[in-house]
């Protein structure tokens, strides 16, 4: 649909978000049966394994790949300069890394989905921003939305360059972020339809600085022979009338080449257009399917790390007489880095696997591995630099000029936390994955509580609603998870997929019972909403790391009593988590809160905020003041 740019009302910024989303399910899902009280474990159990040519084609590349970061990559001058040296991307190029997820041919490897990922997870340990620029090409860059929807003619044209040459992905703008119905920037079509002519200001254009080619999302104005809407189009980063005006610096990620890109009648060919009009959204949301799986894996790789960098400190340092590893407070926290990281790394495995065996939707799996990486990743990044104390909020660099190994552990800390805001902020994933699991229900019943619809279609709809629900519920009240006797295969962890399997149906029950309080005003229980993801992100987590261990014991048993008890340590972690969920689902302070930060907004408590100074409003001083020697300048490069 084409609206004004100005301001939106609610209801359509909710209608164009509901356009965008896949409504159809046409292959299984895991996670969506999960909050359904269905656990599938059949959909995941035996553990998908990548097929011969595959494993050997995306390990001899990990093998390159590794070589080429340990020998040709110096992530401390990374750090210092905030730049990937160009001999770096040249040589990224050299061995194929631009071009892991495009078809050999098109001249590319061809890797998996997990053997891509765990490239990622490679490059990023060396240096978060180089994995950040590769995933940005790879994943939601130009080769993704041309495989899954461009033409021939378009992969033709498009695929080979990519290989050899960098895009970004351009769709946030300075006042739009995850609200796509306010999108400003324009795409007119020319009077002979050969050309759009794209006229806006895109904001954190990742890779946008130093990209050969863009994806950028554009409204098309609806008119005669044009349906309209927000659009996807190739355009050449080289066009005359693009402005890359600055380049942005952040608190982590400081290689990364971000900034802000301004279009002043730049023409695209109509031949550029990816997909239809108006299909842009689709086609993001469709990309971030599998492309914001990269982020998890930045995730996993992190907690990996930490995971070593823990375990090697904690044995060395001596406190009291004692490793300090040895004492219960660190003992505490080394067993949560150690468990949360092989968790993570078989979420990330697993969904992976799915998106490459392309028999199951992980659109729920893939945006619950990224919303709960990210979160669980800083987590564990936080408690690698209390267990270093100051040596871990101190800099690599610092200390190495002091003689110290040069441990980046608070470097790690900021840069994973963008992974809580990239590609849908953690609250935002949350209302997504929140909306697919009460798809179902909408399907059924949403007539009923829809005010659009009318008597006679309520009336349809209950007679739909109560023939589910009547099959449906039952089906909450007993399961396998009663019987002492289920999933005897995964032995010492049978236990725990028991427990998954009670609170799966518990999960779907409190839904239910949500969805009749609440009816049409569950939509704005964000709460509510967060906290019932949550626990089926923490559920999802638990039925995947037992499954690895599985897998694991059984590819080396010498390996068995490890991978249990990495999982099972796991899980039982995730038990006192989730069970801290449950209760917070009708036990909190929701209301009350909300209620303060209105008045909070009013200016209520304003005077509470006295007695400090604000740095970031400007000083007579500012004129005064010289760049430092570590500032960078800006970049305001206009082409043509």
């Amino acid at each position: 649909m084409n609206r004004p740019t100005g301001t939106v009302d609610e209801r359509t910024a909710r209608k164009v978000a509901e356009e965008a989303r896949e409504a159809e399910w046409r292959l299984p899902s895991f996670g969506r049966q999960l909050f359904l009280g269905n656990l599938r474990l059949d959909l995941i159990h035996p553990h998908p394994r990548a097929t011969a040519e595959a494993r050997d084609k995306g390990e001899r590349f990990l093998a390159r790949l590794r070589e080429f970061c340990a020998t040709k990559v110096d992530p401390v001058a990374i750090e210092r300069e905030a730049r990937i040296p160009d001999k770096v991307i040249r040589g990224l190029k050299d061995i194929g890394a631009l071009g892991m997820k495009i078809p050999e041919e098109y001249g590319g490897l061809g890797l998996s989905h997990l053997y891509y990922n765990r490239a990622l997870m490679l490059a990023g340990s060396t240096n978060a921003a180089l994995g950040a620029l590769l995933s940005a090409h790879q994943s939601i860059g130009v080769p993704q939305p041309i495989q899954l929807f461009g033409t021939p003619e378009q992969k033709l044209a498009f695929l080979p360059r990519c290989v050899e040459e960098i895009s970004a992905f351009l769709l946030t703008e300075p006042d739009v972020g995850s609200d796509p119905a306010r999108l400003h920037t324009t795409a007119v079509p020319s009077e002979d339809g050969s050309e759009y002519v794209l006229n806006g200001v895109k904001l954190w254009t990742t890779n946008g600085v130093i990209a050969d080619l863009l994806v950028v999302m554009a409204r098309v104005p609806s008119s005669e022979g044009h349906r309209g809407g927000i659009s996807a189009f190739v355009v050449e980063a080289r066009s005359p009338g693009i402005t890359v005006e600055n380049r942005n610096a952040f608190m982590g990620l400081r290689g990364i080449e971000n900034g802000v890109t301004r279009f002043q009648d730049v023409r695209v060919p109509a031949a550029n257009l990816i997909g239809k009009e108006g299909a842009g959204l689709k086609i993001a949301l469709t990309t971030l399917n599998t492309g914001r799986l990269a982020l998890p894996a930045f995730c996993a790789a992190a907690a990996k790390w930490s995971t070593k960098i823990a375990r090697e400190w904690s044995k060395a340092r001596v406190q009291w007489g004692r490793p300090i590893g040895r004492h219960e407070a660190i003992s505490k926290k080394l067993a949560f880095i150690a468990a949360t990281a092989y968790a993570l790394e078989a979420m990330v495995d697993l969904s992976s696997q799915l998106a490459d065996d392309e028999r199951n939707d992980i659109r729920i799996e893939a945006a619950l591995a990224k919303l709960y990486a990210s979160e669980m990743s800083c987590r564990v990044a936080d408690e690698l630099v209390q267990i270093r104390g100051g040596r871990g909020y101190e800099t690599a660099e610092s200390l190495a000029a002091r003689g110290e190994r040069g441990v980046p552990a608070e470097q790690v800390l900021r840069d994973l936390r963008i992974n809580r805001i990239f590609e849908g902020s953690s609250e935002i994933m949350r209302l997504l994955i929140a909306r697919e699991a009460v798809d179902t229900h909408l399907a059924v019943a949403g007539a009923i509580i829809d005010p659009e619809a009318s008597p006679r279609r309520k009336t349809r709809a209950v007679a739909k609603a109560t023939g589910f629900y009547a099959t449906w519920l039952p089906t909450l009240v007993v399961g396998p998870g009663q019987s002492p006797r289920a999933y005897p295969e995964f032995g010492p962890l049978a236990g725990h997929l028991r427990y998954v399997e009670r609170a799966s149906r518990r999960l779907a029950r409190s839904i239910f019972y949500a969805a009749g309080r609440w009816q049409g005003g569950l939509e704005y229980k964000q709460g509510f909403l967060g906290r019932m993801v949550d626990i089926g992100a923490e559920l999802f987590a638990m039925s995947v790391v037992c499954v690895r261990a599985h897998r694991d014991a059984a590819d080396d048993p010498a390996l068995a009593t490890a991978a249990f008890e990495l999982a099972d340590a796991f899980c039982a972690q995730a038990r006192l988590r989730v069970g801290v969920l449950f209760d917070q689902l009708w036990h909190n302070t929701d209301a009350r809160d909300d209620r303060l930060a209105k008045r909070l907004l009013d200016g209520k408590y304003a005077w509470a905020e006295d007695g400090v100074f604000d740095p970031s409003i400007p000083g007579p001083w500012i004129a005064d003041t010289e760049p430092g020697p570590a500032e960078r300048e800006n970049v305001h490069r206009t082409i043509g």
